[in-house]
């Protein structure tokens, strides 16, 4: 179903498409499913595929930096997250990056973490699938070729770091435990703060027009949550964290918000473990945890008091420092 205030396009028929793969990602079945999946369905749709597989990391990112994308009409990551991440952020860096992010993306979920293919099966209204019948429903968007914008978030480190996310920026407990074991352990204090909605950005990326250097205390408009210890802290622009993780289920692809949730400690562990077997079905906030906070902002700083604990953006980690986007 077409969301107002999104404008479509469709690609070209017949259609170029330059297919970056990572042939390890996940269970390392993304060529043979690429082979026996997908391609039979370009086929019939007159996509033409030009497939290459990446080696190593970075690989994808020299690829799109410095490739002349003119000859095709679509890139499609076959990949998890991660090589997603890659590719942005190597069309980030080109001299024309304006004009190369024109160029229609498509994620074909082929690793571990699936959460952008997640999303966009859901925006589509198709029921939540996983595996070969979510790649077989993010294939058949890609025959379909209808496009259209999706937000992106201007991240910047302590350290001097620039990246730009897709999906989401992590600090705690989701990013640094495996929500199954038992390492559960309180993570140092921080305090964040948060822009809320309202003001609009101006100037052309990538100048990030609502913040000010991380040194400098943030404008005296913006909301500050005091220094306490947080479970985890989550910036996320899509409405699925993972495959089976509904965090966001009032994000859309491109409505110029970063969901913001934060969990303050405290919270008993079966109050935790409700809240993300909850999170699968997005009715989590339903519960009324008043540890959980969710807001809704244009621009967050994070800034941990220690550097222990583990960032991730779009699920690759980072170091822990202070960081805004």
């Amino acid at each position: 179903v077409p969301t107002p205030g999104l404008s479509y396009g469709l690609l070209p028929r017949p259609c170029r498409a330059l297919v970056l793969l990572n042939p390890l990602s996940g269970p390392g079945l993304a060529l043979k499913d690429f082979q026996a999946l997908v391609q039979p369905m370009l086929a019939e749709a007159d996509v033409a595929s030009t497939l290459f597989v990446t080696e190593r990391a970075q690989h994808a990112h020299e690829k799109v930096r410095d490739e002349d994308l003119s000859q095709w009409d679509t890139l499609v990551v076959m990949s998890g997250d991660g090589l997603l991440h890659e590719v942005v952020n190597g069309l980030m860096e080109r001299r024309d990056w304006e004009a190369a992010l024109e160029k229609p993306l498509c994620i074909l979920p082929g690793g571990s973490g699936n959460a952008l293919a997640a999303s966009i099966n859901h925006y589509a209204g198709n029921d939540h699938a996983a595996k070969q019948e979510l790649l077989t429903n993010c294939a058949f968007i890609l025959c379909k070729g209808l496009h259209t914008q999706m937000d992106l978030v201007s991240l910047s480190t302590a350290s001097g770091k620039r990246l730009f996310s897709f999906l989401s920026f992590g600090w705690g407990f989701i990013s640094d435990v495996d929500i199954a074991s038992e390492k559960y352990r309180k993570l140092g204090n921080a305090r964040f703060t948060t822009e809320a909605p309202g003001a609009r950005a101006e100037g052309a990326l990538p100048e990030d027009s609502l913040l000010v250097p991380l040194h400098r205390p943030v404008p005296a408009h913006w909301t500050v949550v005091p220094e306490e210890e947080f479970v985890f802290v989550y910036a996320i622009y899509q409405s699925h964290l993972a495959s089976d993780l509904l965090m966001a289920p009032a994000a859309r692809l491109h409505d110029g918000r970063i969901h913001l949730f934060f969990l303050k400690a405290g919270v008993s562990r079966l109050m935790l473990l409700k809240l993300f077997l909850a999170m699968e079905k997005g009715t989590h906030l339903d519960l009324r945890c008043p540890h959980l906070r969710y807001v809704p902002v244009r621009a967050f700083r994070l800034e941990p008091r220690a550097s222990a604990g583990i960032m991730t953006v779009d699920g690759e980690a980072l170091a822990c420092e202070p960081v805004q986007g």
